[in-house]
């Protein structure tokens, strides 16, 4: 069977139409995987995102409780201070329940105190305020402490201020 000109030229027309659904399919698929692609990218953007954001909401939460601990540690103090003042054994024994109940307070929420006489000094967890001379301990040794230091868990809240002691030489 011999080809007339009229099928040659529908079999060139479908011929020219199937190479354009082909070169059309290859766009198809290139763009398809380019929009997967910026799909996956954006899903990637959002959960980084979400993480970030959930990170901050963590870190604002955790420094809002800290200063309230700061704040409350301002109130223990003044009740120790007026426990050490008490000349009435009655008001001195009421102080001491109240400081029970804050340092219970305080536990609850991790908050545990630092800086006793006899600790060796550590930088990161006093400040030392005054230095006076051994009297039999060894240098670098709290003395006196004038104020405690807290921290919860590994953030310290505030740091010890203490008297740390130094050897003292024979010409001082």
């Amino acid at each position: 069977m011999q080809n007339s000109p009229e099928t040659e030229h529908v079999e060139g027309a479908g011929q020219a139409t199937m190479e354009d659904l082909r070169a059309q399919l290859g766009e198809a698929q290139a763009e398809l995987a380019a929009m997967h692609d910026r799909y996956l990218r954006a899903r990637a953007d959002l959960e980084n995102y979400r993480k970030r954001a959930q990170g901050d909401l963590e870190r604002r939460v955790q420094e809002q409780r800290d200063e309230i601990l700061r704040s409350w540690l301002d109130a223990v103090d003044s009740v120790e201070r007026a426990l050490a003042l008490a000349d009435d054994p009655r008001l001195a024994e009421d102080l001491q329940v109240l400081l029970g109940q804050m340092e219970g307070i305080l536990q609850r929420y991790n908050v545990k105190r630092s800086g006793a006489v006899g600790d060796q000094f550590d930088p990161e967890l006093h400040e030392a305020i005054a230095v006076v001379p051994s009297d039999g301990r060894p240098a670098g040794t709290i003395a006196e402490v004038a104020q405690s230091g807290y921290s919860a868990g590994n953030r310290m809240l505030r740091p010890a201020q203490v008297a740390v002691t130094r050897r003292v030489d024979a010409g001082d």
